[in-house]
């Protein structure tokens, strides 16, 4: 048995066991979900950043940057931006609601459960992804290392985050994800670090690589740039990887694990900083595995980590294995517990009557079940699909997600938002970004990522207008048929303008300006005719608003020619479209008038 093999099994068999010995004694479900409340910066910092960075942070970006270039760095960046923004405008609250899954915020707001369902849907689909992904990728590495059946690789892979998870709960999860953090960073740098020395330095790995590059008849200036797919898929990026941050359930328990809430902004941002760092380093790695085996060698993933560690020797190899399986255990631990207990508290509506002690042993029951479904799963995809492109499949699964955090975003900022829109929000991105998600894999086979535009766009859209609407018909401010047919005939007018500038604009510069100036003024129009209390100030910030965006697109335009005529008409008609309602929403001092919704924004509020 080599160094590698014993370095693998050492870290596989030790960490794990620290984990459940420091949390052994959970006498309850609290202390199992939220570790009781007692957690401080570093812990809540480790187990939020291990978290973020699995399968898809390493694995997939190494791989992703050898097809497609260096603009996967762009997914470190927008994991910081996921974290801070989570941190700061979220985790207070989620404490200060003392929840344990994000559905049972919609509860508590609205009194009702079919927005909690439909949320823990989205959630769960983005988790069930990760489920799979996650014990797959470990059985691939265990497999190969070990030299053992791929179905034998999963499984082991599988009981290791099922017992570490089912018997250390929380609180043993985030004491192993600073071990496995440090790993990660350490490990990983030491094979960039390598592979680096291997090839004669930096300066031989960026030459030899694009000459790879060329070889392959790629270009090496797009490979290169940070932007060399361009900008629409940078921009679906961070839809899909930033903006469905808050609606993901597992840091609702880091939120709800926090000792006080002065640690949990400060956590959350060197979490951001600390997973930020983490896929970034797979970047260098996949530059330097182009480099050495070329643009197109059949070597992805976890294969470009390892090779280049191996080649320098066994130690460095396992060092690097470890720590990919370290990436692998820290995420799919918390995750598996977050699901355990949506299935528990979000699906069993009579877990609500529970004892302590009986949810705790269904949610232990729940994740050793959950945890063999999807290990089954993993072995089906193993052999069947494959391993590749699981940066893809994961984007997919954030995408799901990004409908309830609009909602919440909504819920928590904008306090006249309605039940029906909130529902028919989430309903449609997450129904119409899975549709479009199906019919592009069959159809239509874009290489833009789409779904996040659809699950971004579409309930941004429909949640501010659907409140507008319930508000304006709970006050009665449409009193006349008249108000009525104007308002149809201006909706009517706009909609052929738009059609008619959309085929006669092109690339004429000054129709576009016009355009950018003329289409928000008639949607200012028309939202006032609906809404006689729609004033004069949200008027015009609407209309400057809308103006200051086009000028920041022609600026882009001008200088770097990342927009086109098109992308004025969008802006200029959807802009409006949500700032319009939504700041007619806000200028509404009223909030609801019932007592659930005094009592709720009441302790969003106050600190604990």
């Amino acid at each position: 048995m080599d160094m590698a093999v014993i370095t693998i099994l050492v870290y596989l068999t030790l960490v794990p066991v620290l984990g459940v010995l420091l949390n052994r004694r959970v006498e309850n479900a609290s202390a199992w979900a939220t570790a009781g409340g007692s957690m401080g910066v570093v812990m809540i910092a480790a187990g939020v950043a291990g978290t973020r960075i699995g399968g898809a942070g390493t694995y997939g970006v190494a791989g992703e940057v050898m097809r497609t270039g260096l603009w996967n760095i762009w997914y470190g960046i927008t994991t910081f931006l996921a974290l801070a923004l989570v941190g700061i405008f979220f985790t207070r609250q989620y404490r200060r609601l003392k929840l344990t899954t994000i559905a049972e915020l919609f509860l508590q707001r609205f009194g009702t459960s079919r927005c909690g369902w439909l949320t823990s849907l989205c959630v769960q689909t983005e988790y069930f992804v990760v489920n799979v992904i996650e014990p797959l990728l470990i059985g691939v590495i265990i497999s190969k290392v070990l030299g053992i059946e791929l179905v034998a690789g999963i499984l082991s892979g599988s009981a290791i985050i099922i017992v570490a998870t089912t018997l250390s709960g929380l609180k043993g999860s985030s004491f192993t994800n600073i071990i496995h953090c440090g790993m990660i960073v350490l490990g990983l740098a030491a094979v960039a670090w390598t592979g680096a020395d291997q090839l004669g330095g930096w300066d031989q790995v960026t030459r030899k690589a694009t000459i790879a590059l060329q070889s392959e008849n790629m270009d090496p200036d797009r490979w290169w740039s940070m932007f060399g797919m361009g900008l629409l898929p940078i921009v679906a990026m961070f839809f899909s990887a930033t903006i469905h941050t808050p609606a993901t359930s597992v840091y609702v328990n880091f939120s709800s694990s926090a000792k006080s809430e002065s640690v949990l902004v400060p956590a959350f941002l060197i979490a951001g900083v600390v997973a930020a760092l983490m896929s970034v380093l797979p970047v260098v790695i996949g530059i330097e595995a182009l480099a050495k085996y070329g643009a197109h060698p059949g070597i992805g993933g976890y294969s470009n980590i390892t090779q280049i560690a191996f080649d320098a020797g066994p130690f460095v190899g396992g060092i690097a294995t470890a720590a990919v399986l370290a990436a692998l255990i820290s995420s799919g631990g918390p995750v598996l517990l977050a699901s355990s207990t949506m299935v528990v508290n979000d699906w069993i509506p009579a877990s609500r009557g529970y004892s302590h002690r009986k949810k705790l042993r269904a949610y232990r029951v729940t994740s050793v079940l959950y945890g063999l479904l999807a290990a089954t799963i993993a072995c089906y995809f193993g052999y069947v699909v494959g391993t590749a492109p699981v940066l893809q499949w994961l984007l997919l699964g954030f995408a799901m997600v990004v409908p309830p955090a609009i909602a919440l975003g909504n819920i928590f900022y904008v306090r006249a938002t309605s039940e029906a829109a909130v529902f028919w929000g989430i309903a449609s991105g997450y129904g119409l970004g899975l549709a479009t998600w199906i019919l592009n894999k069959l159809v239509w086979h874009f290489d833009q990522d789409i779904t996040a535009y659809v699950t971004t766009l579409v309930p941004l859209l429909i949640i501010p207008n659907v409140s507008f609407c319930k508000r304006m018909g709970s006050q009665t401010l449409l009193r006349s048929a008249q108000r009525q047919w104007l308002a149809g005939l201006t909706t009517v007018a706009l909609l052929a303008g738009v059609a008619w500038w959309s085929q006669m604009i092109g690339d004429g510069y000054p129709a576009v300006v016009l355009f950018s100036l003329l289409a928000p003024a008639a949607l200012a129009v028309l939202y006032f005719v609906l809404d006689g209390g729609t004033c004069r100030r949200i008027m015009t910030w609407g209309l400057v608003s809308t103006s200051s965006g086009a000028i920041v697109c022609d600026w882009v335009h001008r200088h770097y020619g990342w927009f086109d005529a098109q992308a004025y008409v969008y802006l200029s008609i959807f802009l409006p479209l949500l700032l319009f309602p939504t700041l007619a929403l806000l200028a509404q001092a009223e909030i609801a008038t019932d007592e659930r919704a005094r009592d709720f924004y009441r302790r969003l509020s106050t600190p604990c």
